[in-house]
């Protein structure tokens, strides 16, 4: 099943925000997902299997630079254009 995923970490007590929130996009843009990074938060969309697998993946990258909070809105009704189009769809 395709699903479309909104996004958010927050990394908590870090002297720097970037680390672990590179390390989350790393871990997504790993597993071959469609990304639109924002500046709040990234949309991902895919199969469903591989979006919660690369979610599970990317928590523990994240994780491992400090305490974090990964806040993750999920759905299959959400429209998602083809992949190569530049646009994720709405969410």
């Amino acid at each position: 099943m395709r699903v479309s995923a909104q996004v958010s970490l927050y990394p908590l007590r870090q002297q720097q925000l970037g680390p672990a929130i590179e390390a989350l996009r790393l871990a997504l843009e790993r597993e071959g997902l469609e990304l639109q990074a924002g500046p709040m938060s990234t949309l991902v969309a895919g199969d469903s299997g591989r979006v919660f697998a690369a979610l599970h993946r990317a928590f523990e990258d994240a994780a491992r630079r400090g305490d974090v909070v990964l806040v993750v809105t999920v759905s299959n009704a959400c429209p998602v254009e083809a992949r190569g189009s530049g646009d994720v769809g709405a969410v």
